[in-house]
């Protein structure tokens, strides 16, 4: 890439072993100014090929992968797709999703908008539906908004949902990549992580639905996420009366 692109935000998905999922995801894009996304795939069986994704596309946006030469974990995926962005965008947001999940048609407008208008706000999340796609049940998902009950909160629980934040390019110059140290929990240290720096908020509004499934990481491994959660908290809380 000669020149990095100047966009309003890039959008970084992970992918492993899951095409139809990233195809959806990539379908629910919304925009109506310059952004990109951004897929690093973790070493699939049969790795996704740009052309096709492309194909796929409802509306054309620039798309681009990066392939892992073997499966390594979301995190390492993650950190190398932050590192991708830095190096070949110009851009002031990033932004989440997770394969599978999609996003509502007003999603990149509302949380480019709010973030903008605050300044002291540097990660943002928003509320979800988490979905099962084969039943059509599910729930709301729906928590505190403003930035010192997020704050509060978070010694408690990540009210930040993963695949809805959006943060500021700008805090990878402290907070450069995921932490790999809290296995299965590594969005809740990295988002404690860039909260030592700038205040996190979430939007009062259902941005993205999440696909609700027991196979999912978290259900697979909720006793090494709990382990670690609890690692977090005690880690970085800063309240004593509020960590576990």
């Amino acid at each position: 890439m000669s020149a990095p692109p100047s966009v309003d935000f890039c959008l970084l998905i992970p992918h492993y072993n899951n095409v139809p999922g990233l195809v959806a995801s990539l379908q629910s894009v919304v925009y109506n100014g310059p952004f990109l996304v951004l897929v690093v795939d973790d070493g699939s069986a049969a790795p996704p090929q740009q052309e096709m994704l492309a194909r796929q596309l409802p509306q054309s946006f620039p798309l681009a992968v990066v392939y892992l030469p073997q499966n390594s974990g979301i995190t390492a995926a993650l950190n190398a797709g932050l590192q991708w962005i830095k190096q070949f965008t110009t851009t002031a947001f990033i932004a989440r999703l997770d394969c599978g999940d999609v996003c509502h048609p007003d999603r990149f407008e509302a949380q480019l908008a709010y973030l903008r208008q605050h300044a002291d706000v540097g990660l943002l999340g928003a509320w979800c539906r988490f979905e099962n796609r084969t039943h059509g049940d599910g729930y709301l998902y729906k928590t505190v908004t403003e930035p010192d009950a997020v704050w509060r909160h978070m010694h408690l629980r990540n009210v930040l949902i993963h695949p809805t934040v959006m943060f500021r390019k700008a805090l990878l110059q402290q907070v450069p990549r995921y932490p790999t140290a809290y296995p299965h929990a590594e969005d809740y240290a990295f988002f404690w992580e860039l909260m030592q720096y700038t205040r996190a908020a979430v939007l009062p509004q259902v941005l993205v639905t999440c696909t609700l499934t027991q196979s999912g990481l978290s259900g697979r491994y909720r006793r090494e996420q709990l382990r670690s959660v609890r690692q977090v908290i005690a880690h970085f809380g800063k309240d004593k009366w509020l960590r576990f």
